[in-house]
């Protein structure tokens, strides 16, 4: 069976795809393409990885297995593509999504991504477009330094596009829950928050347990609203200035590790120090302690240069700050949690970039570029589903 008919086939009877997509609300008026077809070509659109709306009109004229599995009847133009995602609704979309992941959590398809029970969704932003010329009213803006005609450096203005994300990752999971886009002149926190609040009203408030976050999310009214929310949290601490951080090395200076413990799957010896009872900061709630586990790292790496091997040791420190509620569990939670954000970055950001054409503007209106990446977030989820399903059958 052809492959793509073979995941179509998939996508129907565990999450009932056509029947996802016909809960998608669009604008158009007397549309001469049904939103149907139109849809599940978009989505098929991802799973072969097309670059462009102009390439997948192209695969709608060539094709006619194409479009006998979407549904066509015809070749669609590339303009109506751009057109229909524009009078899409965004929140159809993110209601699919999640649909998706909570059958994959149903049947047990998020167990690998567990830390002694625990879910963690891993937060963090990646940019989606940038360009010098092409603008709309919603692109946020900066001033880059860039080498001019005659040679001397001037300042211009860049127009751009950014997201939050919402990243589930483990040994078999790599599933990005929703996005959110940065507004112009706002801070990536306030965009964070804002994506925060929509899972807990989609997914609800125990669809996972907590949040791990990079440096940046680190600041006390961001932790406020988390626990507000009722979720655990983990952030990594990398700000010496703060007397958090300082009085977490002064404390746990001459002690005793309080565990160590080789990880196997990084391939490096581990010690962890925990120290309880600290304060993290005038904008989080007084009386309420956090806890700060601190992470020596040491690794031997092998390298090829100039034809010959070298054997050279290296060491790392990490440092993150855990809401208090982690304090009854073990240290190795919040290094794990805490590490486990990086699969944001090395699983979502760095494959929807490199195969799935993620910083691709498909086309430069404010909705049509939401609803494409939630598309391609739609797509990619139920395409992983199916390659992890297809690599079990030939185990």
């Amino acid at each position: 069976m052809n492959r793509l008919a073979q995941f179509l086939q998939y996508s129907t009877k565990v999450f009932a795809l056509k029947g996802l997509l016909r809960s998608v609300r669009e604008g158009r008026v007397e549309p001469k393409v049904p939103l149907l077809p139109l849809a599940l070509c978009l989505v098929l659109g991802v799973v072969t990885r097309i670059s462009s709306y102009l390439d997948l009109a192209q695969q709608t004229k060539d094709r006619r297995r194409w479009r006998h599995l979407c549904g066509l009847k015809a070749p669609v133009q590339h303009e109506i593509f751009g057109y229909a995602t524009e009078r899409m609704d965004p929140e159809d979309w993110r209601q699919n999504q999640a649909r998706v992941a909570k059958e994959l959590k149903r049947n047990k398809r998020l167990e690998s991504a567990k830390i002694k029970g625990l879910l963690f969704v891993s937060i963090d932003a990646n940019e989606h477009f940038a360009s010098f010329s092409r603008t709309c009213p919603c692109c946020c803006q900066r001033q880059v330094a860039v080498t001019g005609s005659d040679g001397r450096k001037v300042k211009v203005i860049q127009f751009y596009h950014r997201y939050v994300f919402a990243h589930l990752s483990g040994p078999q999971v790599n599933l990005v829950l929703d996005i959110e886009p940065l507004r112009p002149g706002e801070e990536e926190c306030a965009a964070a928050l804002r994506l925060l609040g929509r899972l807990r009203r989609i997914y609800g408030p125990r669809f996972f347990d907590g949040i791990s976050a990079d440096a940046w999310y680190a600041k006390g009214p961001f932790f406020q609203v988390i626990d507000k929310l009722g979720w655990l949290w983990i952030a990594v601490l990398k700000r010496e200035d703060m007397e958090i951080y300082q009085e977490a090395l002064q404390l746990s200076r001459g002690q005793k590790p309080g565990a160590a413990f080789r990880d196997r799957p990084r391939d490096r010896q581990v010690q962890l120090w925990e120290v309880k009872d600290l304060r993290f900061s005038d904008g989080y709630t007084k009386n309420q302690p956090v806890l700060v586990v601190i992470s020596e790292e040491r690794w031997t790496q092998r390298r090829v240069v100039g034809g010959q091997k070298c054997v050279k040791l290296q060491q790392s420190r990490w440092i993150w700050v855990a809401c208090e509620a982690l304090g009854a569990y073990l240290a190795e939670v919040i290094y794990e949690g805490g590490h486990r954000r990086w699969g944001i970055e090395n699983k979502a950001f760095n494959e929807l970039t490199q195969y799935y054409h993620l910083e691709h503007c498909y086309h430069h209106d404010p909705t049509s570029m939401l609803v494409q990446m939630l598309i391609l977030i739609f797509g990619f989820a139920l395409f992983s589903a199916f390659a992890l399903q297809i690599g079990r059958a030939h185990v």
